[in-house]
């Protein structure tokens, strides 16, 4: 596989001329919200953004751009992300969203490898485009300012407008490249199509109560599947109006989340989110009585902040999913938070997962193995990586490499990534399962644990802890709370204390960056 853009034996080949959301909603209810940008203020109806995107649709026309080409987008979350997606959609062409956290580097290879046409950047990050230009020259520009002589808005208003899909688009095509690097590697560019995109919308808008009325509040990056999928996209495609944020403050999400006139219905975040929103001493005092959902996924969330949250009345709704993914495989229901806790829930409607042993067979029931799922919102691959992708799928089921078990009655449980998991003793031990049990004691503000060699055990965890102000915590108070409610081989043999934890753009703690942070050798050098 190069492209991805050749759909695969036996795919969906029904056209989605039909499945333009912005053209299908701007005709049903043209003066419905749509996108309201809370950094600028701005606000865009259906009408608009299905203006908008035809007008940039045109305009990158203009550009020579056609099918296949891609579109890479270096810039903080604003209305540009769904514009253009609609827009790279009406030609058929990829739009790239750039982690703008990167360095100039690391944002080089992504260019290198996906070999966009077009670079759309913001102009708080004209000096990293510059260098990136320099880099490939063939490489076009064009430049959000957000003032009166903006080349974007430009580029949005006078062109000629593209009205919808091409005939010839089909469900498999891929319209989006996000590229995702994990714990592992380089970057590698996962496929996203129209079908992927469809069917996360289908699997989550029925149990995350998505609909016409949604008012969703997004604070995670549109460079990743969080932010674009859980749960913008699915509103957009329900017709409802989506809020944005350019980036997670705790005070400022509680302040929206509180404002009657914004209406805020939905909210998803990571683990992180939550806990620094938990922790904020506007807390206790904001209205979070109009959420309908609080979705959380993207890494374990400890039973203490979910007891937190549920005290305010707000059942957190957990998950699991990748980028691969689509992203949502597994839901769990609201009414299941306390009879499961620590579960990511049931499979959902058009998916479908297994948990299996090293030779690929099914485990028994509470057995730990590698969780497999497969269905429409799977991804075909990853873009120039034929060895990768085939490497990834073991008869049609793609490979999470993360390590879950499933209970009798059908929920799962991540235990964690696979590559986290340390040995101790002969023993696997499953940093996630030690980080919850340290989570619950008062005075922790956030924790990590990770594998670190020793000459007896072969391995021993090493908890990493912050420490609210205040708190007189020290390292025996840690141990001691373990060894009163773990196994002896689960209990960390070292404890280091740090102001804080490093995490990526979504808030998901780094343990690569936290293993060089402290000296640690890198497990992953020796796969």
């Amino acid at each position: 596989m190069t492209t991805g853009l050749s759909p695969a034996a036996g795919a969906d080949h029904t056209a989605i001329a039909s499945f333009d959301w912005m053209a299908h909603h701007a005709q049903r209810a043209p003066a419905q919200l749509a996108v309201h940008d809370l950094g600028t203020g701005r606000r865009y109806t259906y009408q608009d953004l299905d203006r908008r995107a035809g007008s940039l649709a045109g305009w990158l026309r203009l550009q020579g751009l056609s099918r296949g080409d891609r579109v890479a987008l270096l810039a903080p979350n604003g209305v540009h992300n769904f514009e253009l997606q609609a827009a790279c959609s009406r030609l058929s062409a990829i739009l790239v969203p750039l982690n703008w956290r990167l360095s100039v580097p690391e944002l080089g290879f992504i260019l290198s490898d996906a070999q966009p046409t077009l670079l759309v950047f913001h102009q708080a990050m004209a000096g990293s485009a510059e260098a990136l230009m320099s880099l490939h020259a063939g490489m076009g520009a064009l430049c959000i300012t957000e003032q009166a002589d903006d080349p974007y808005e430009a580029a949005a208003a006078e062109a000629d407008r593209v009205e919808a899909c091409p005939p010839g688009a089909r469900l498999a095509d891929v319209c989006t490249i996000l590229y995702t690097s994990g714990t592992t590697g380089l970057p590698k560019g996962a496929l996203i199509t129209h079908q992927m995109t469809l069917f996360n919308a289908l699997n989550l808008g029925i149990p995350a109560l998505v609909g016409p009325r949604t008012v969703h509040l997004n604070v995670l990056p549109l460079f990743h599947t969080g932010g674009l999928n859980c749960y913008c996209n699915p509103a957009l495609h329900a017709g409802g109006t989506v809020l944005l944020m350019r980036q997670f403050d705790p005070a400022e999400t509680l302040q929206a989340i509180s404002d009657s006139t914004l209406g805020v219905t939905h909210f998803f975040g990571v683990p992180a989110n939550y806990l620094f929103m938990a922790q904020h001493a506007h807390f206790a005092t904001a209205d979070l009585s109009r959420l309908v959902n609080a979705g959380v996924g993207g890494a374990p969330i400890s039973i203490s902040l979910l007891d937190t949250w549920a005290q305010r009345g707000v059942a957190l709704q957990q998950g699991f999913g990748m980028t691969e993914t689509g992203p949502s495989v597994l839901l769990l229901d609201r009414q299941d938070m306390r009879r499961k806790p620590g579960a990511c829930g049931k499979v959902l409607l058009y998916a479908q997962a297994r948990v299996v042993d090293a030779g690929g067979r099914e485990v028994a029931v509470d057995e730990v193995g590698e969780l497999q799922v497969r269905g429409p919102s799977i991804t075909p691959g990853y873009w120039r990586q034929e060895v990768l992708t085939r490497e990834s799928f073991v008869d049609g089921w793609f490979r999470t490499g993360d390590a879950a078990r499933r209970d009798d009655e059908g929920f799962h449980y991540i235990v964690e990534r696979w590559k986290d998991m340390y040995i101790s003793g002969g023993e696997n031990v499953y940093p996630a399962e030690v980080e919850n049990v340290l989570a619950e004691l008062p005075g922790i503000g956030e924790v990590a644990v990770v594998g670190i060699a020793d000459p007896k055990w072969g391995e021993v965890g090493c908890a990493v802890a912050v420490i609210q102000s205040g708190s007189m915590l020290g390292a025996a108070d840690l141990i001691a709370h373990c060894r009163s409610r773990l196994a002896r081989y689960k209990v960390p043999g070292k404890v280091v204390f740090v102001s804080q934890l490093p995490r990526g753009a979504t808030g998901k703690v780094l343990k690569r960056q936290l293993r060089a942070d402290l000296g640690l050798p890198d497990p992953f050098a020796r796969s």
